[in-house]
């Protein structure tokens, strides 16, 4: 089994060793991030971003983008002091701040914008020629 060891980031702090799987137990959630599973039940409840899938035999199959957030919840309760009501809104505002990048602000936009633009331009001259003949 192939492990990776990420950089202590925002995706993983802590410089936690995730192996490189697709799907994760909770009893693998709770060796690699340190919670107790009851406390990933709750977090499950608590916390939108924490969606483990379900095996026909119904046990919780996390996946690595789940094992990573439940690392910075684990950061935002017991490392930088927040309360789960102040940790769930501090995730929704980052979330709704990734969405609510200004088009202005992404690089090559506008370029993007005025090349569709013409090509749009370029399709519909086309489209009025096939039709005149």
């Amino acid at each position: 089994m192939n492990k990776t060891t990420p950089q202590n980031t925002k995706e993983n702090p802590g410089h936690v060793t995730i192996p490189d799987k697709l799907y994760f137990k909770i009893g693998e959630v709770k060796k690699i991030t340190g919670v107790e599973p009851h406390v990933l039940r709750y977090w499950e409840s608590e916390f939108k971003i924490i969606r483990p899938q379900r095996a026909t035999s119904k046990q919780r199959l996390y996946r690595r983008v789940d094992v990573e957030n439940i690392l910075r919840i684990k950061k935002l309760l017991y490392e930088d002091g927040y309360t789960v009501p102040g940790a769930r809104k501090l995730l929704a505002e980052k979330k709704d701040k990734k969405r609510s990048v200004p088009a202005a602000k992404i690089p090559g936009t506008n370029k993007t914008r005025s090349i569709l633009a013409e090509l749009k331009n370029d399709l519909k001259q086309l489209q009025e020629m096939l039709e005149k003949k």
